[in-house]
């Protein structure tokens, strides 16, 4: 008889990694962007690595998988079950740190544990990449157990200083980044461009170097272009740190397009922009909605929101129901169940009447929300408007519907 080697998730991607570089990009938001954001700049400076990451990316061609030869793994690396525990990543990034999967665990706190144990799998010798802003995530920086890190700039040559970060108890190299100045990367001068996305200064230990370009808006995505660029950084710290470097780096960042149900457009017909976004914790969908108000500043932003389980609505309503507030109109349609029954007693209506800020109206039906929707935007056709959906279930088939409703209706 044929004997077939079973192998949980976890051990499987262990063993899959195990002879590589692995670089584990980890964190409760952000993880498939900035994997994903990795892998193409490394590829692009020449880097023949392999890459798997939990979302259909365009410059991948299309797939979730780049496939190469090289010594180095790029590989998104997930908290749910405890998943990346059985990783031995030679560099980990966390990009946050948030309660998200409130089925797996009970609060912040049990989700601030495992990733402590995840940084003790980091190999003697590797570095943590880690997001040191306490404004925008405080779990992570708690990860750091207030080590003091140095701000001082070397402004005494043309080259960037090599990185010498402290070197902590477990043998592995620590960088922070993000929008403060106490990190040794950060961000100054954050502003839309005319790509839709965002310009910023990039700093090295408080020296600016160089002037960055993004396609993909918002504030979490210059956090996670931060990521890259201090991971690409840490992989070259042999001293050959240099401007041509990080101009190499700029230009890639600047051609990244992004990753599918990541604020893509769906379509436009007359006056209406349909976009999808995966968004579905609270922290996501005001960083979305925060960044469709940066690129729309003037159109009218309505959103369809699918809550995702029933435990993640009934842990996490009362976030939920600020998380809206740059939106004019929102529509809440009843929860995707996926892997619950509704033990909570919790129905998408508790959301849309608790919502802070904007309208909100229930409308459990898919298609309902379709048919209201198309009526609403062809009663002012030339008016400019907005329109996200946002979840992860199957809320990602509203906005191709609304688009060839809309297309029927408009452009006979």
């Amino acid at each position: 008889m044929l004997q077939i080697s079973k192998y949980k998730r976890a051990n499987w991607l262990g063993k899959l990694t195990e002879h590589y570089n692995l670089i584990a990009v980890s964190g409760t938001h952000g993880k498939s962007t900035t994997a994903s954001m990795l892998a193409y700049v490394l590829k692009s400076m020449g880097d023949d690595l392999t890459a798997v990451v939990g979302a259909q990316v365009p410059q991948f061609g299309g797939g979730n998988i780049m496939s190469g030869s090289g010594r180095n793994f790029v590989l998104e690396a997930d908290e749910y079950d405890c998943c990346f525990l059985g990783l031995l990543p030679y560099i980990a990034v966390v990009t946050n740190v948030d309660w998200e999967h409130v089925d797996i665990f009970p609060d912040e706190e049990a989700v601030k544990a495992i990733f402590r144990r995840f940084l003790k799998q980091i190999r003697v010798g590797g570095h943590l990449i880690l997001c040191g802003d306490r404004q925008c995530s405080a779990g992570a920086c708690s990860l750091l157990d207030d080590r003091e890190e140095s701000t001082v700039a070397d402004h005494s040559s043309g080259k960037l200083s090599t990185l010498n970060s402290d070197k902590c108890s477990d043998g592995y190299r620590i960088t922070t980044f993000g929008i403060s100045r106490t990190n040794e990367w950060h961000a100054l001068s954050i502003r839309p461009n005319s790509q839709g996305g965002s310009d910023f200064v990039l700093c090295h230990r408080g020296y600016p170097v160089a002037n960055i370009t993004l396609q993909i808006p918002g504030v979490h995505n210059v956090l996670n272009s931060l990521a890259v660029i201090a991971t690409v950084m840490a992989l070259v710290s042999d001293g050959r740190q240099s401007y041509e470097s990080i101009n190499c780096v700029k230009i890639h960042l600047n051609n990244f397009v992004g990753v599918s149900r990541r604020f893509e457009l769906i379509g436009t017909v007359c006056g209406c922009h349909i976009y999808d976004d995966y968004a579905h914790h609270p922290t996501e969908v005001r960083a979305v909605l925060q960044a469709a108000r940066q690129r729309f500043p003037l159109k009218a932003l309505l959103v369809v929101f699918q809550p995702h389980t029933y435990s993640r609505l009934a842990a996490l309503k009362s976030d939920f129901a600020t998380a809206f507030s740059d939106a004019d109109q929102v529509l809440v349609t009843e929860i995707y169940a996926a892997r619950e029954t509704n033990v909570w007693n919790v129905s998408g209506k508790d959301l849309a009447t608790s919502i802070i800020g904007p309208p909100s109206e229930y409308i459990p039906s898919l298609g309902d929300v379709v048919d209201k929707l198309a009526h609403q935007i062809s009663l002012e056709p030339d008016r400019e408007t907005v329109v996200f959906t946002l979840g992860a279930g199957d809320i990602t088939t509203v906005g191709s519907k609304l688009f060839h409703e809309l297309q029927g209706r408009l452009q006979k």
